[in-house]
């Protein structure tokens, strides 16, 4: 087998294996998946300078949002039942009776 020949491995081949395609490419894909990143994390409140307290200012706003839910959700109810709860009970109470 003298004609066989093998390609030695070119010294940024194992650079473009680690890095997942051309070192340009990849730089330019990890800015705009930052920037992305970015938009999305300051939409939520998070502020880079300080990222422990805008952590806990984040569970601190979801577990005032629950609460605020569930006080949303029980005005609503009392809202409903001044109407649905007397008409409920006046078509029990003058509804004809039913038999079995």
């Amino acid at each position: 087998m003298p004609n066989d020949v093998r390609d030695l491995p070119a010294s940024n081949d194992g650079l473009y294996r680690f890095l997942g395609g051309s070192p340009l490419s990849v730089a330019f894909r990890l800015i705009l998946l930052s920037i992305l990143v970015g938009v999305v994390l300051a939409a939520i409140g998070f502020d880079p300078w300080n990222i422990v307290h805008s952590i806990r200012m984040l569970f601190q706003r979801l577990w005032d949002l629950g609460f605020d839910a569930v006080n949303w959700l029980w005005r609503y109810f009392l809202l409903g039942a001044v109407i649905v709860v007397p008409i409920w009970l006046l078509s029990r109470l003058f509804g004809a009776p039913r038999g079995r």
